[in-house]
């Protein structure tokens, strides 16, 4: 087991990754059992000659999708704190060492590497990444009650515990979102951290659509809060059905209906029965919901236990031998 494992997922950064893997190497040479790991997801360019010209262990992951590269790079490899850091040298490695020592001293399970609280408005020079970014930070905010800064970031430390419990579901972008979310509704101790932040080299293209990858993340947002808070979902559901039906109700049905002892719009009263039962309907589901995910979130606590037993037989094993 390394003690560090810097992860970089790359595609087509052939202008950049030796730099950043040499960096990587100055920032962490205090601390021992260090590896720095470049993951190519199909590069058609020279990042996999440079990044092993820099000295990193290179491995492929040929599903294409950041998502994808993550879910491979968190199953095979193994160390006590990872760092996640984009290989396009627009973060400052320099930070790697604070970073780490959040995870080894206070078991920080996730820290956020904030670029928006730097240099990220000033140096992106594309404004709509700023826009999408405050969009992304303050829905999850909003929605899920956290304070993380910068949602959407690529630099990260991880604890062994989180990479370990971590299902990987997303393909693309959206899995800092969704990193994210689960940490927060799991209860993990995330703490963010203030980076620098400096523009890609003239050369260097950034891979995320603004537009297309923008509505996936907006749409996984979406996805999570139903998933992971059914029941608040759901209840609003139920009472804008509920407020519906009242609208239509009372003018059209109950007050002539008072003035004239008949009911005179009679499919409009079944409408607002349907209307009513579906509002029912949709508050039971999210409390049946919200039960299951109350189950899960007991049955991933159980999961942690047991990877965390696993975590200290590894370093017994790795101390005998």
């Amino acid at each position: 087991m390394n003690k560090l494992a810097i992860l970089i997922p790359c595609y087509n950064e052939g202008m950049t990754i030796k730099k950043v893997v040499k960096d990587c190497k100055k920032s962490t040479i205090d601390i021992p059992r260090t590896k720095i790991y470049v993951y190519d997801n199909n590069s058609s360019d020279n990042t996999v000659s440079e990044a092993q010209d820099a000295g990193a262990i290179v491995r492929h992951e040929y599903q294409q999708g950041k998502g994808n590269v993550i879910r491979r790079m968190f199953r095979e490899v193994e160390a006590e704190c990872y760092i996640m850091i984009d290989g396009d040298d627009t973060y400052p490695t320099d930070a790697i060492p604070e970073m780490a020592a959040k995870v080894f001293d206070h078991h920080v399970d996730m820290v956020v590497g904030d670029r928006l609280s730097s240099s990220y408005f000033e140096e992106n020079k594309r404004p709509f990444h700023n826009l999408g970014n405050v969009i992304v930070r303050k829905s999850i905010n909003f929605f899920f009650k956290n304070d993380i800064k910068d949602i959407m970031t690529g630099y990260r430390a991880f604890s062994y515990q989180f990479v370990k419990s971590y299902p990987v579901l997303s393909r693309g972008f959206e899995i800092e979102t969704e990193m994210s979310i689960l940490a927060i509704e799991n209860n993990m101790l995330i703490e963010n951290q203030v980076i620098d932040y400096r523009d890609r080299p003239d050369g260097s293209e950034s891979k995320l659509n603004t537009y297309s990858d923008g509505f996936k993340v907006l749409r996984r947002i979406f996805t999570l809060f139903r998933n992971y808070r059914p029941l608040q979902f759901y209840s609003i559901i139920s009472v804008l059905l509920i407020l519906f039906a009242t609208v239509l109700f009372f003018p059209n049905v109950w007050i002539p209906y008072i003035q004239t002892g008949l009911v005179d719009k009679m499919p409009t009263l079944v409408v607002c029965g349907f209307l009513l039962l579906t509002g029912i309907i949709s508050y039971s589901s999210g409390m049946i919901l919200d039960s299951i995910v109350q189950k899960e979130q007991r049955e991933f606590e159980f999961r942690l236990e047991i990877i965390q037993q696993q975590f200290k037989r590894q370093l017994q094993e790795q101390s005998n031998d």
